[in-house]
Formats: C-alpha cells, structure tokens, sequence
C-alpha cells in the first residue's frame, strides 16, 4: 500500500509474499500476521497456521461454514500424510509439491506447485504438502467444515490403523485399512526434488518485483 492510502473502518489488506513474510495493514496500523502469540499448531510439530475464518474448534456440530487460514511450513519440509474429513483448497504462496493418491491407478502422484498456484482436494483424498525451498512457505488454506481439533480434520495413517483395529470391518461406515494402506503408499513415494534453476531464477525476480512494488 502507498503511505497516503487511507482504509475505512473494518477493511484490511493482507501483503503475503514467496519469501514467506506476512504483514496485515488495517486503519490503526500495521502488524505482523506471523507472530507467535497467534499461531496455532498445525498438523506436525514446528508447523504453524494463523485462523482467519474458524477457529481450531470448528466442526459439524459448531460450524463456521469453512476454516481459512495460513499456514507456515519449515524449508524443505513436508507434512505427515493425512486425509481430511471434508474438501480442502491450498494456495501455495512459494514453491511446493503435493503428494496425492490415486484411487483408479492404486498408486502415490505428485503435483508441483508453484506461487499463486490453487490445488483441491476431495474429502478423504491421501494427500500431503511439501515445501521445495529452502526458504519458509506460506499456504493458505481453506477447509469446509473442520478445525484442527476436530478428530476428523487430519486422519493419519495410524489414526486410520487405530479405528480399523476398533471398529467391526462389516460396520458400513469408512474402509479405515484401505485409508490407511493409500496414505502409507503416499509417505513412501520420494520426497520431492528441490528447485529448479528456472524456479530459482524466477523467484530472483518475483524478489525484485516486490521491492520495487513496495517502494512505489
């Protein structure tokens, strides 16, 4: 934002960039969307998200419609294979990669993503995020239905070995072995390359533009 843009009341304008730098302006001043005091856990030990729709809390039975936050991943880090309760949109803001698994061809893909790339994901889809550089990732993502503390949000592999093992296999309701089966197959498929000298290149210049975009 130019310094003599003025906001009404109630508007805020979010600056998210590759480099992984969040900053939130309003008409009282200008913070920090990444500061520790509003992080929430997000999946795996040492990554983040901040709720922006929802809370950690939200489910069928207390609903916000769709949890929408922003998540914050480690360089060269991924998260463990889970499957959510409900359909799921991921932004990547940087260079990432998503593993899935395919139900017709009973084997683990990957899709790369680069920034300003929007991946959706079925409820129950096997799936995982990785992020290629070196660098912290920013993801926005957008539930329906389910927050963090919700036992359905991120079902895992043992989460899925854990109810098969307590639930009758005639009880008519999900097949929890073959969930379990497809998101091991999704951990075991090779971690994602780095960058590429093109990606490496391009976020050269995605740099660039930014300073002179905030310079303006």
């Amino acid at each position: 934002m130019k310094g003599d843009e003025v906001l009404p009341a109630g508007v805020e304008v979010y600056a998210l960039t590759a480099d992984g730098t969040a900053l939130l302006t309003s008409g009282t001043g200008r913070g920090d969307l990444l500061d520790p005091g509003e992080l929430l856990p997000f999946i795996d030990q040492g990554q983040f998200a901040r709720y922006l729709i929802g809370d950690a809390l939200t489910s069928p039975e207390r609903p916000s419609n769709a949890t929408y936050k922003l998540g914050l991943m480690r360089g060269h880090s991924a998260f463990t294979p889970h499957a959510h309760g409900g359909e799921h949109f991921v932004l990547s803001l940087g260079y990432a990669a998503c593993g899935l698994y395919d139900e017709e061809r009973q084997a683990a893909v990957s899709v790369r993503l680069t920034p300003g790339v929007m991946i959706r994901i079925p409820a129950l889809l096997p799936h995982s995020f990785a992020n290629r550089g070196d660098g912290r990732l920013l993801i926005l993502a957008a539930n329906s239905g389910f927050g963090i503390d919700h036992e359905d949000y991120a079902i895992t592999a043992e989460e899925a070995e854990r109810r098969a093992a307590a639930e009758p296999a005639d009880g008519g309701g999900l097949d929890y072995p073959a969930l379990a089966k497809a998101l091991r197959a999704v951990g075991e498929r090779p971690a994602p390359g780095g960058m590429s000298w093109r990606e490496r290149a391009a976020r050269t210049a995605r740099r660039l533009a930014v300073r002179l975009e905030g310079s303006a």
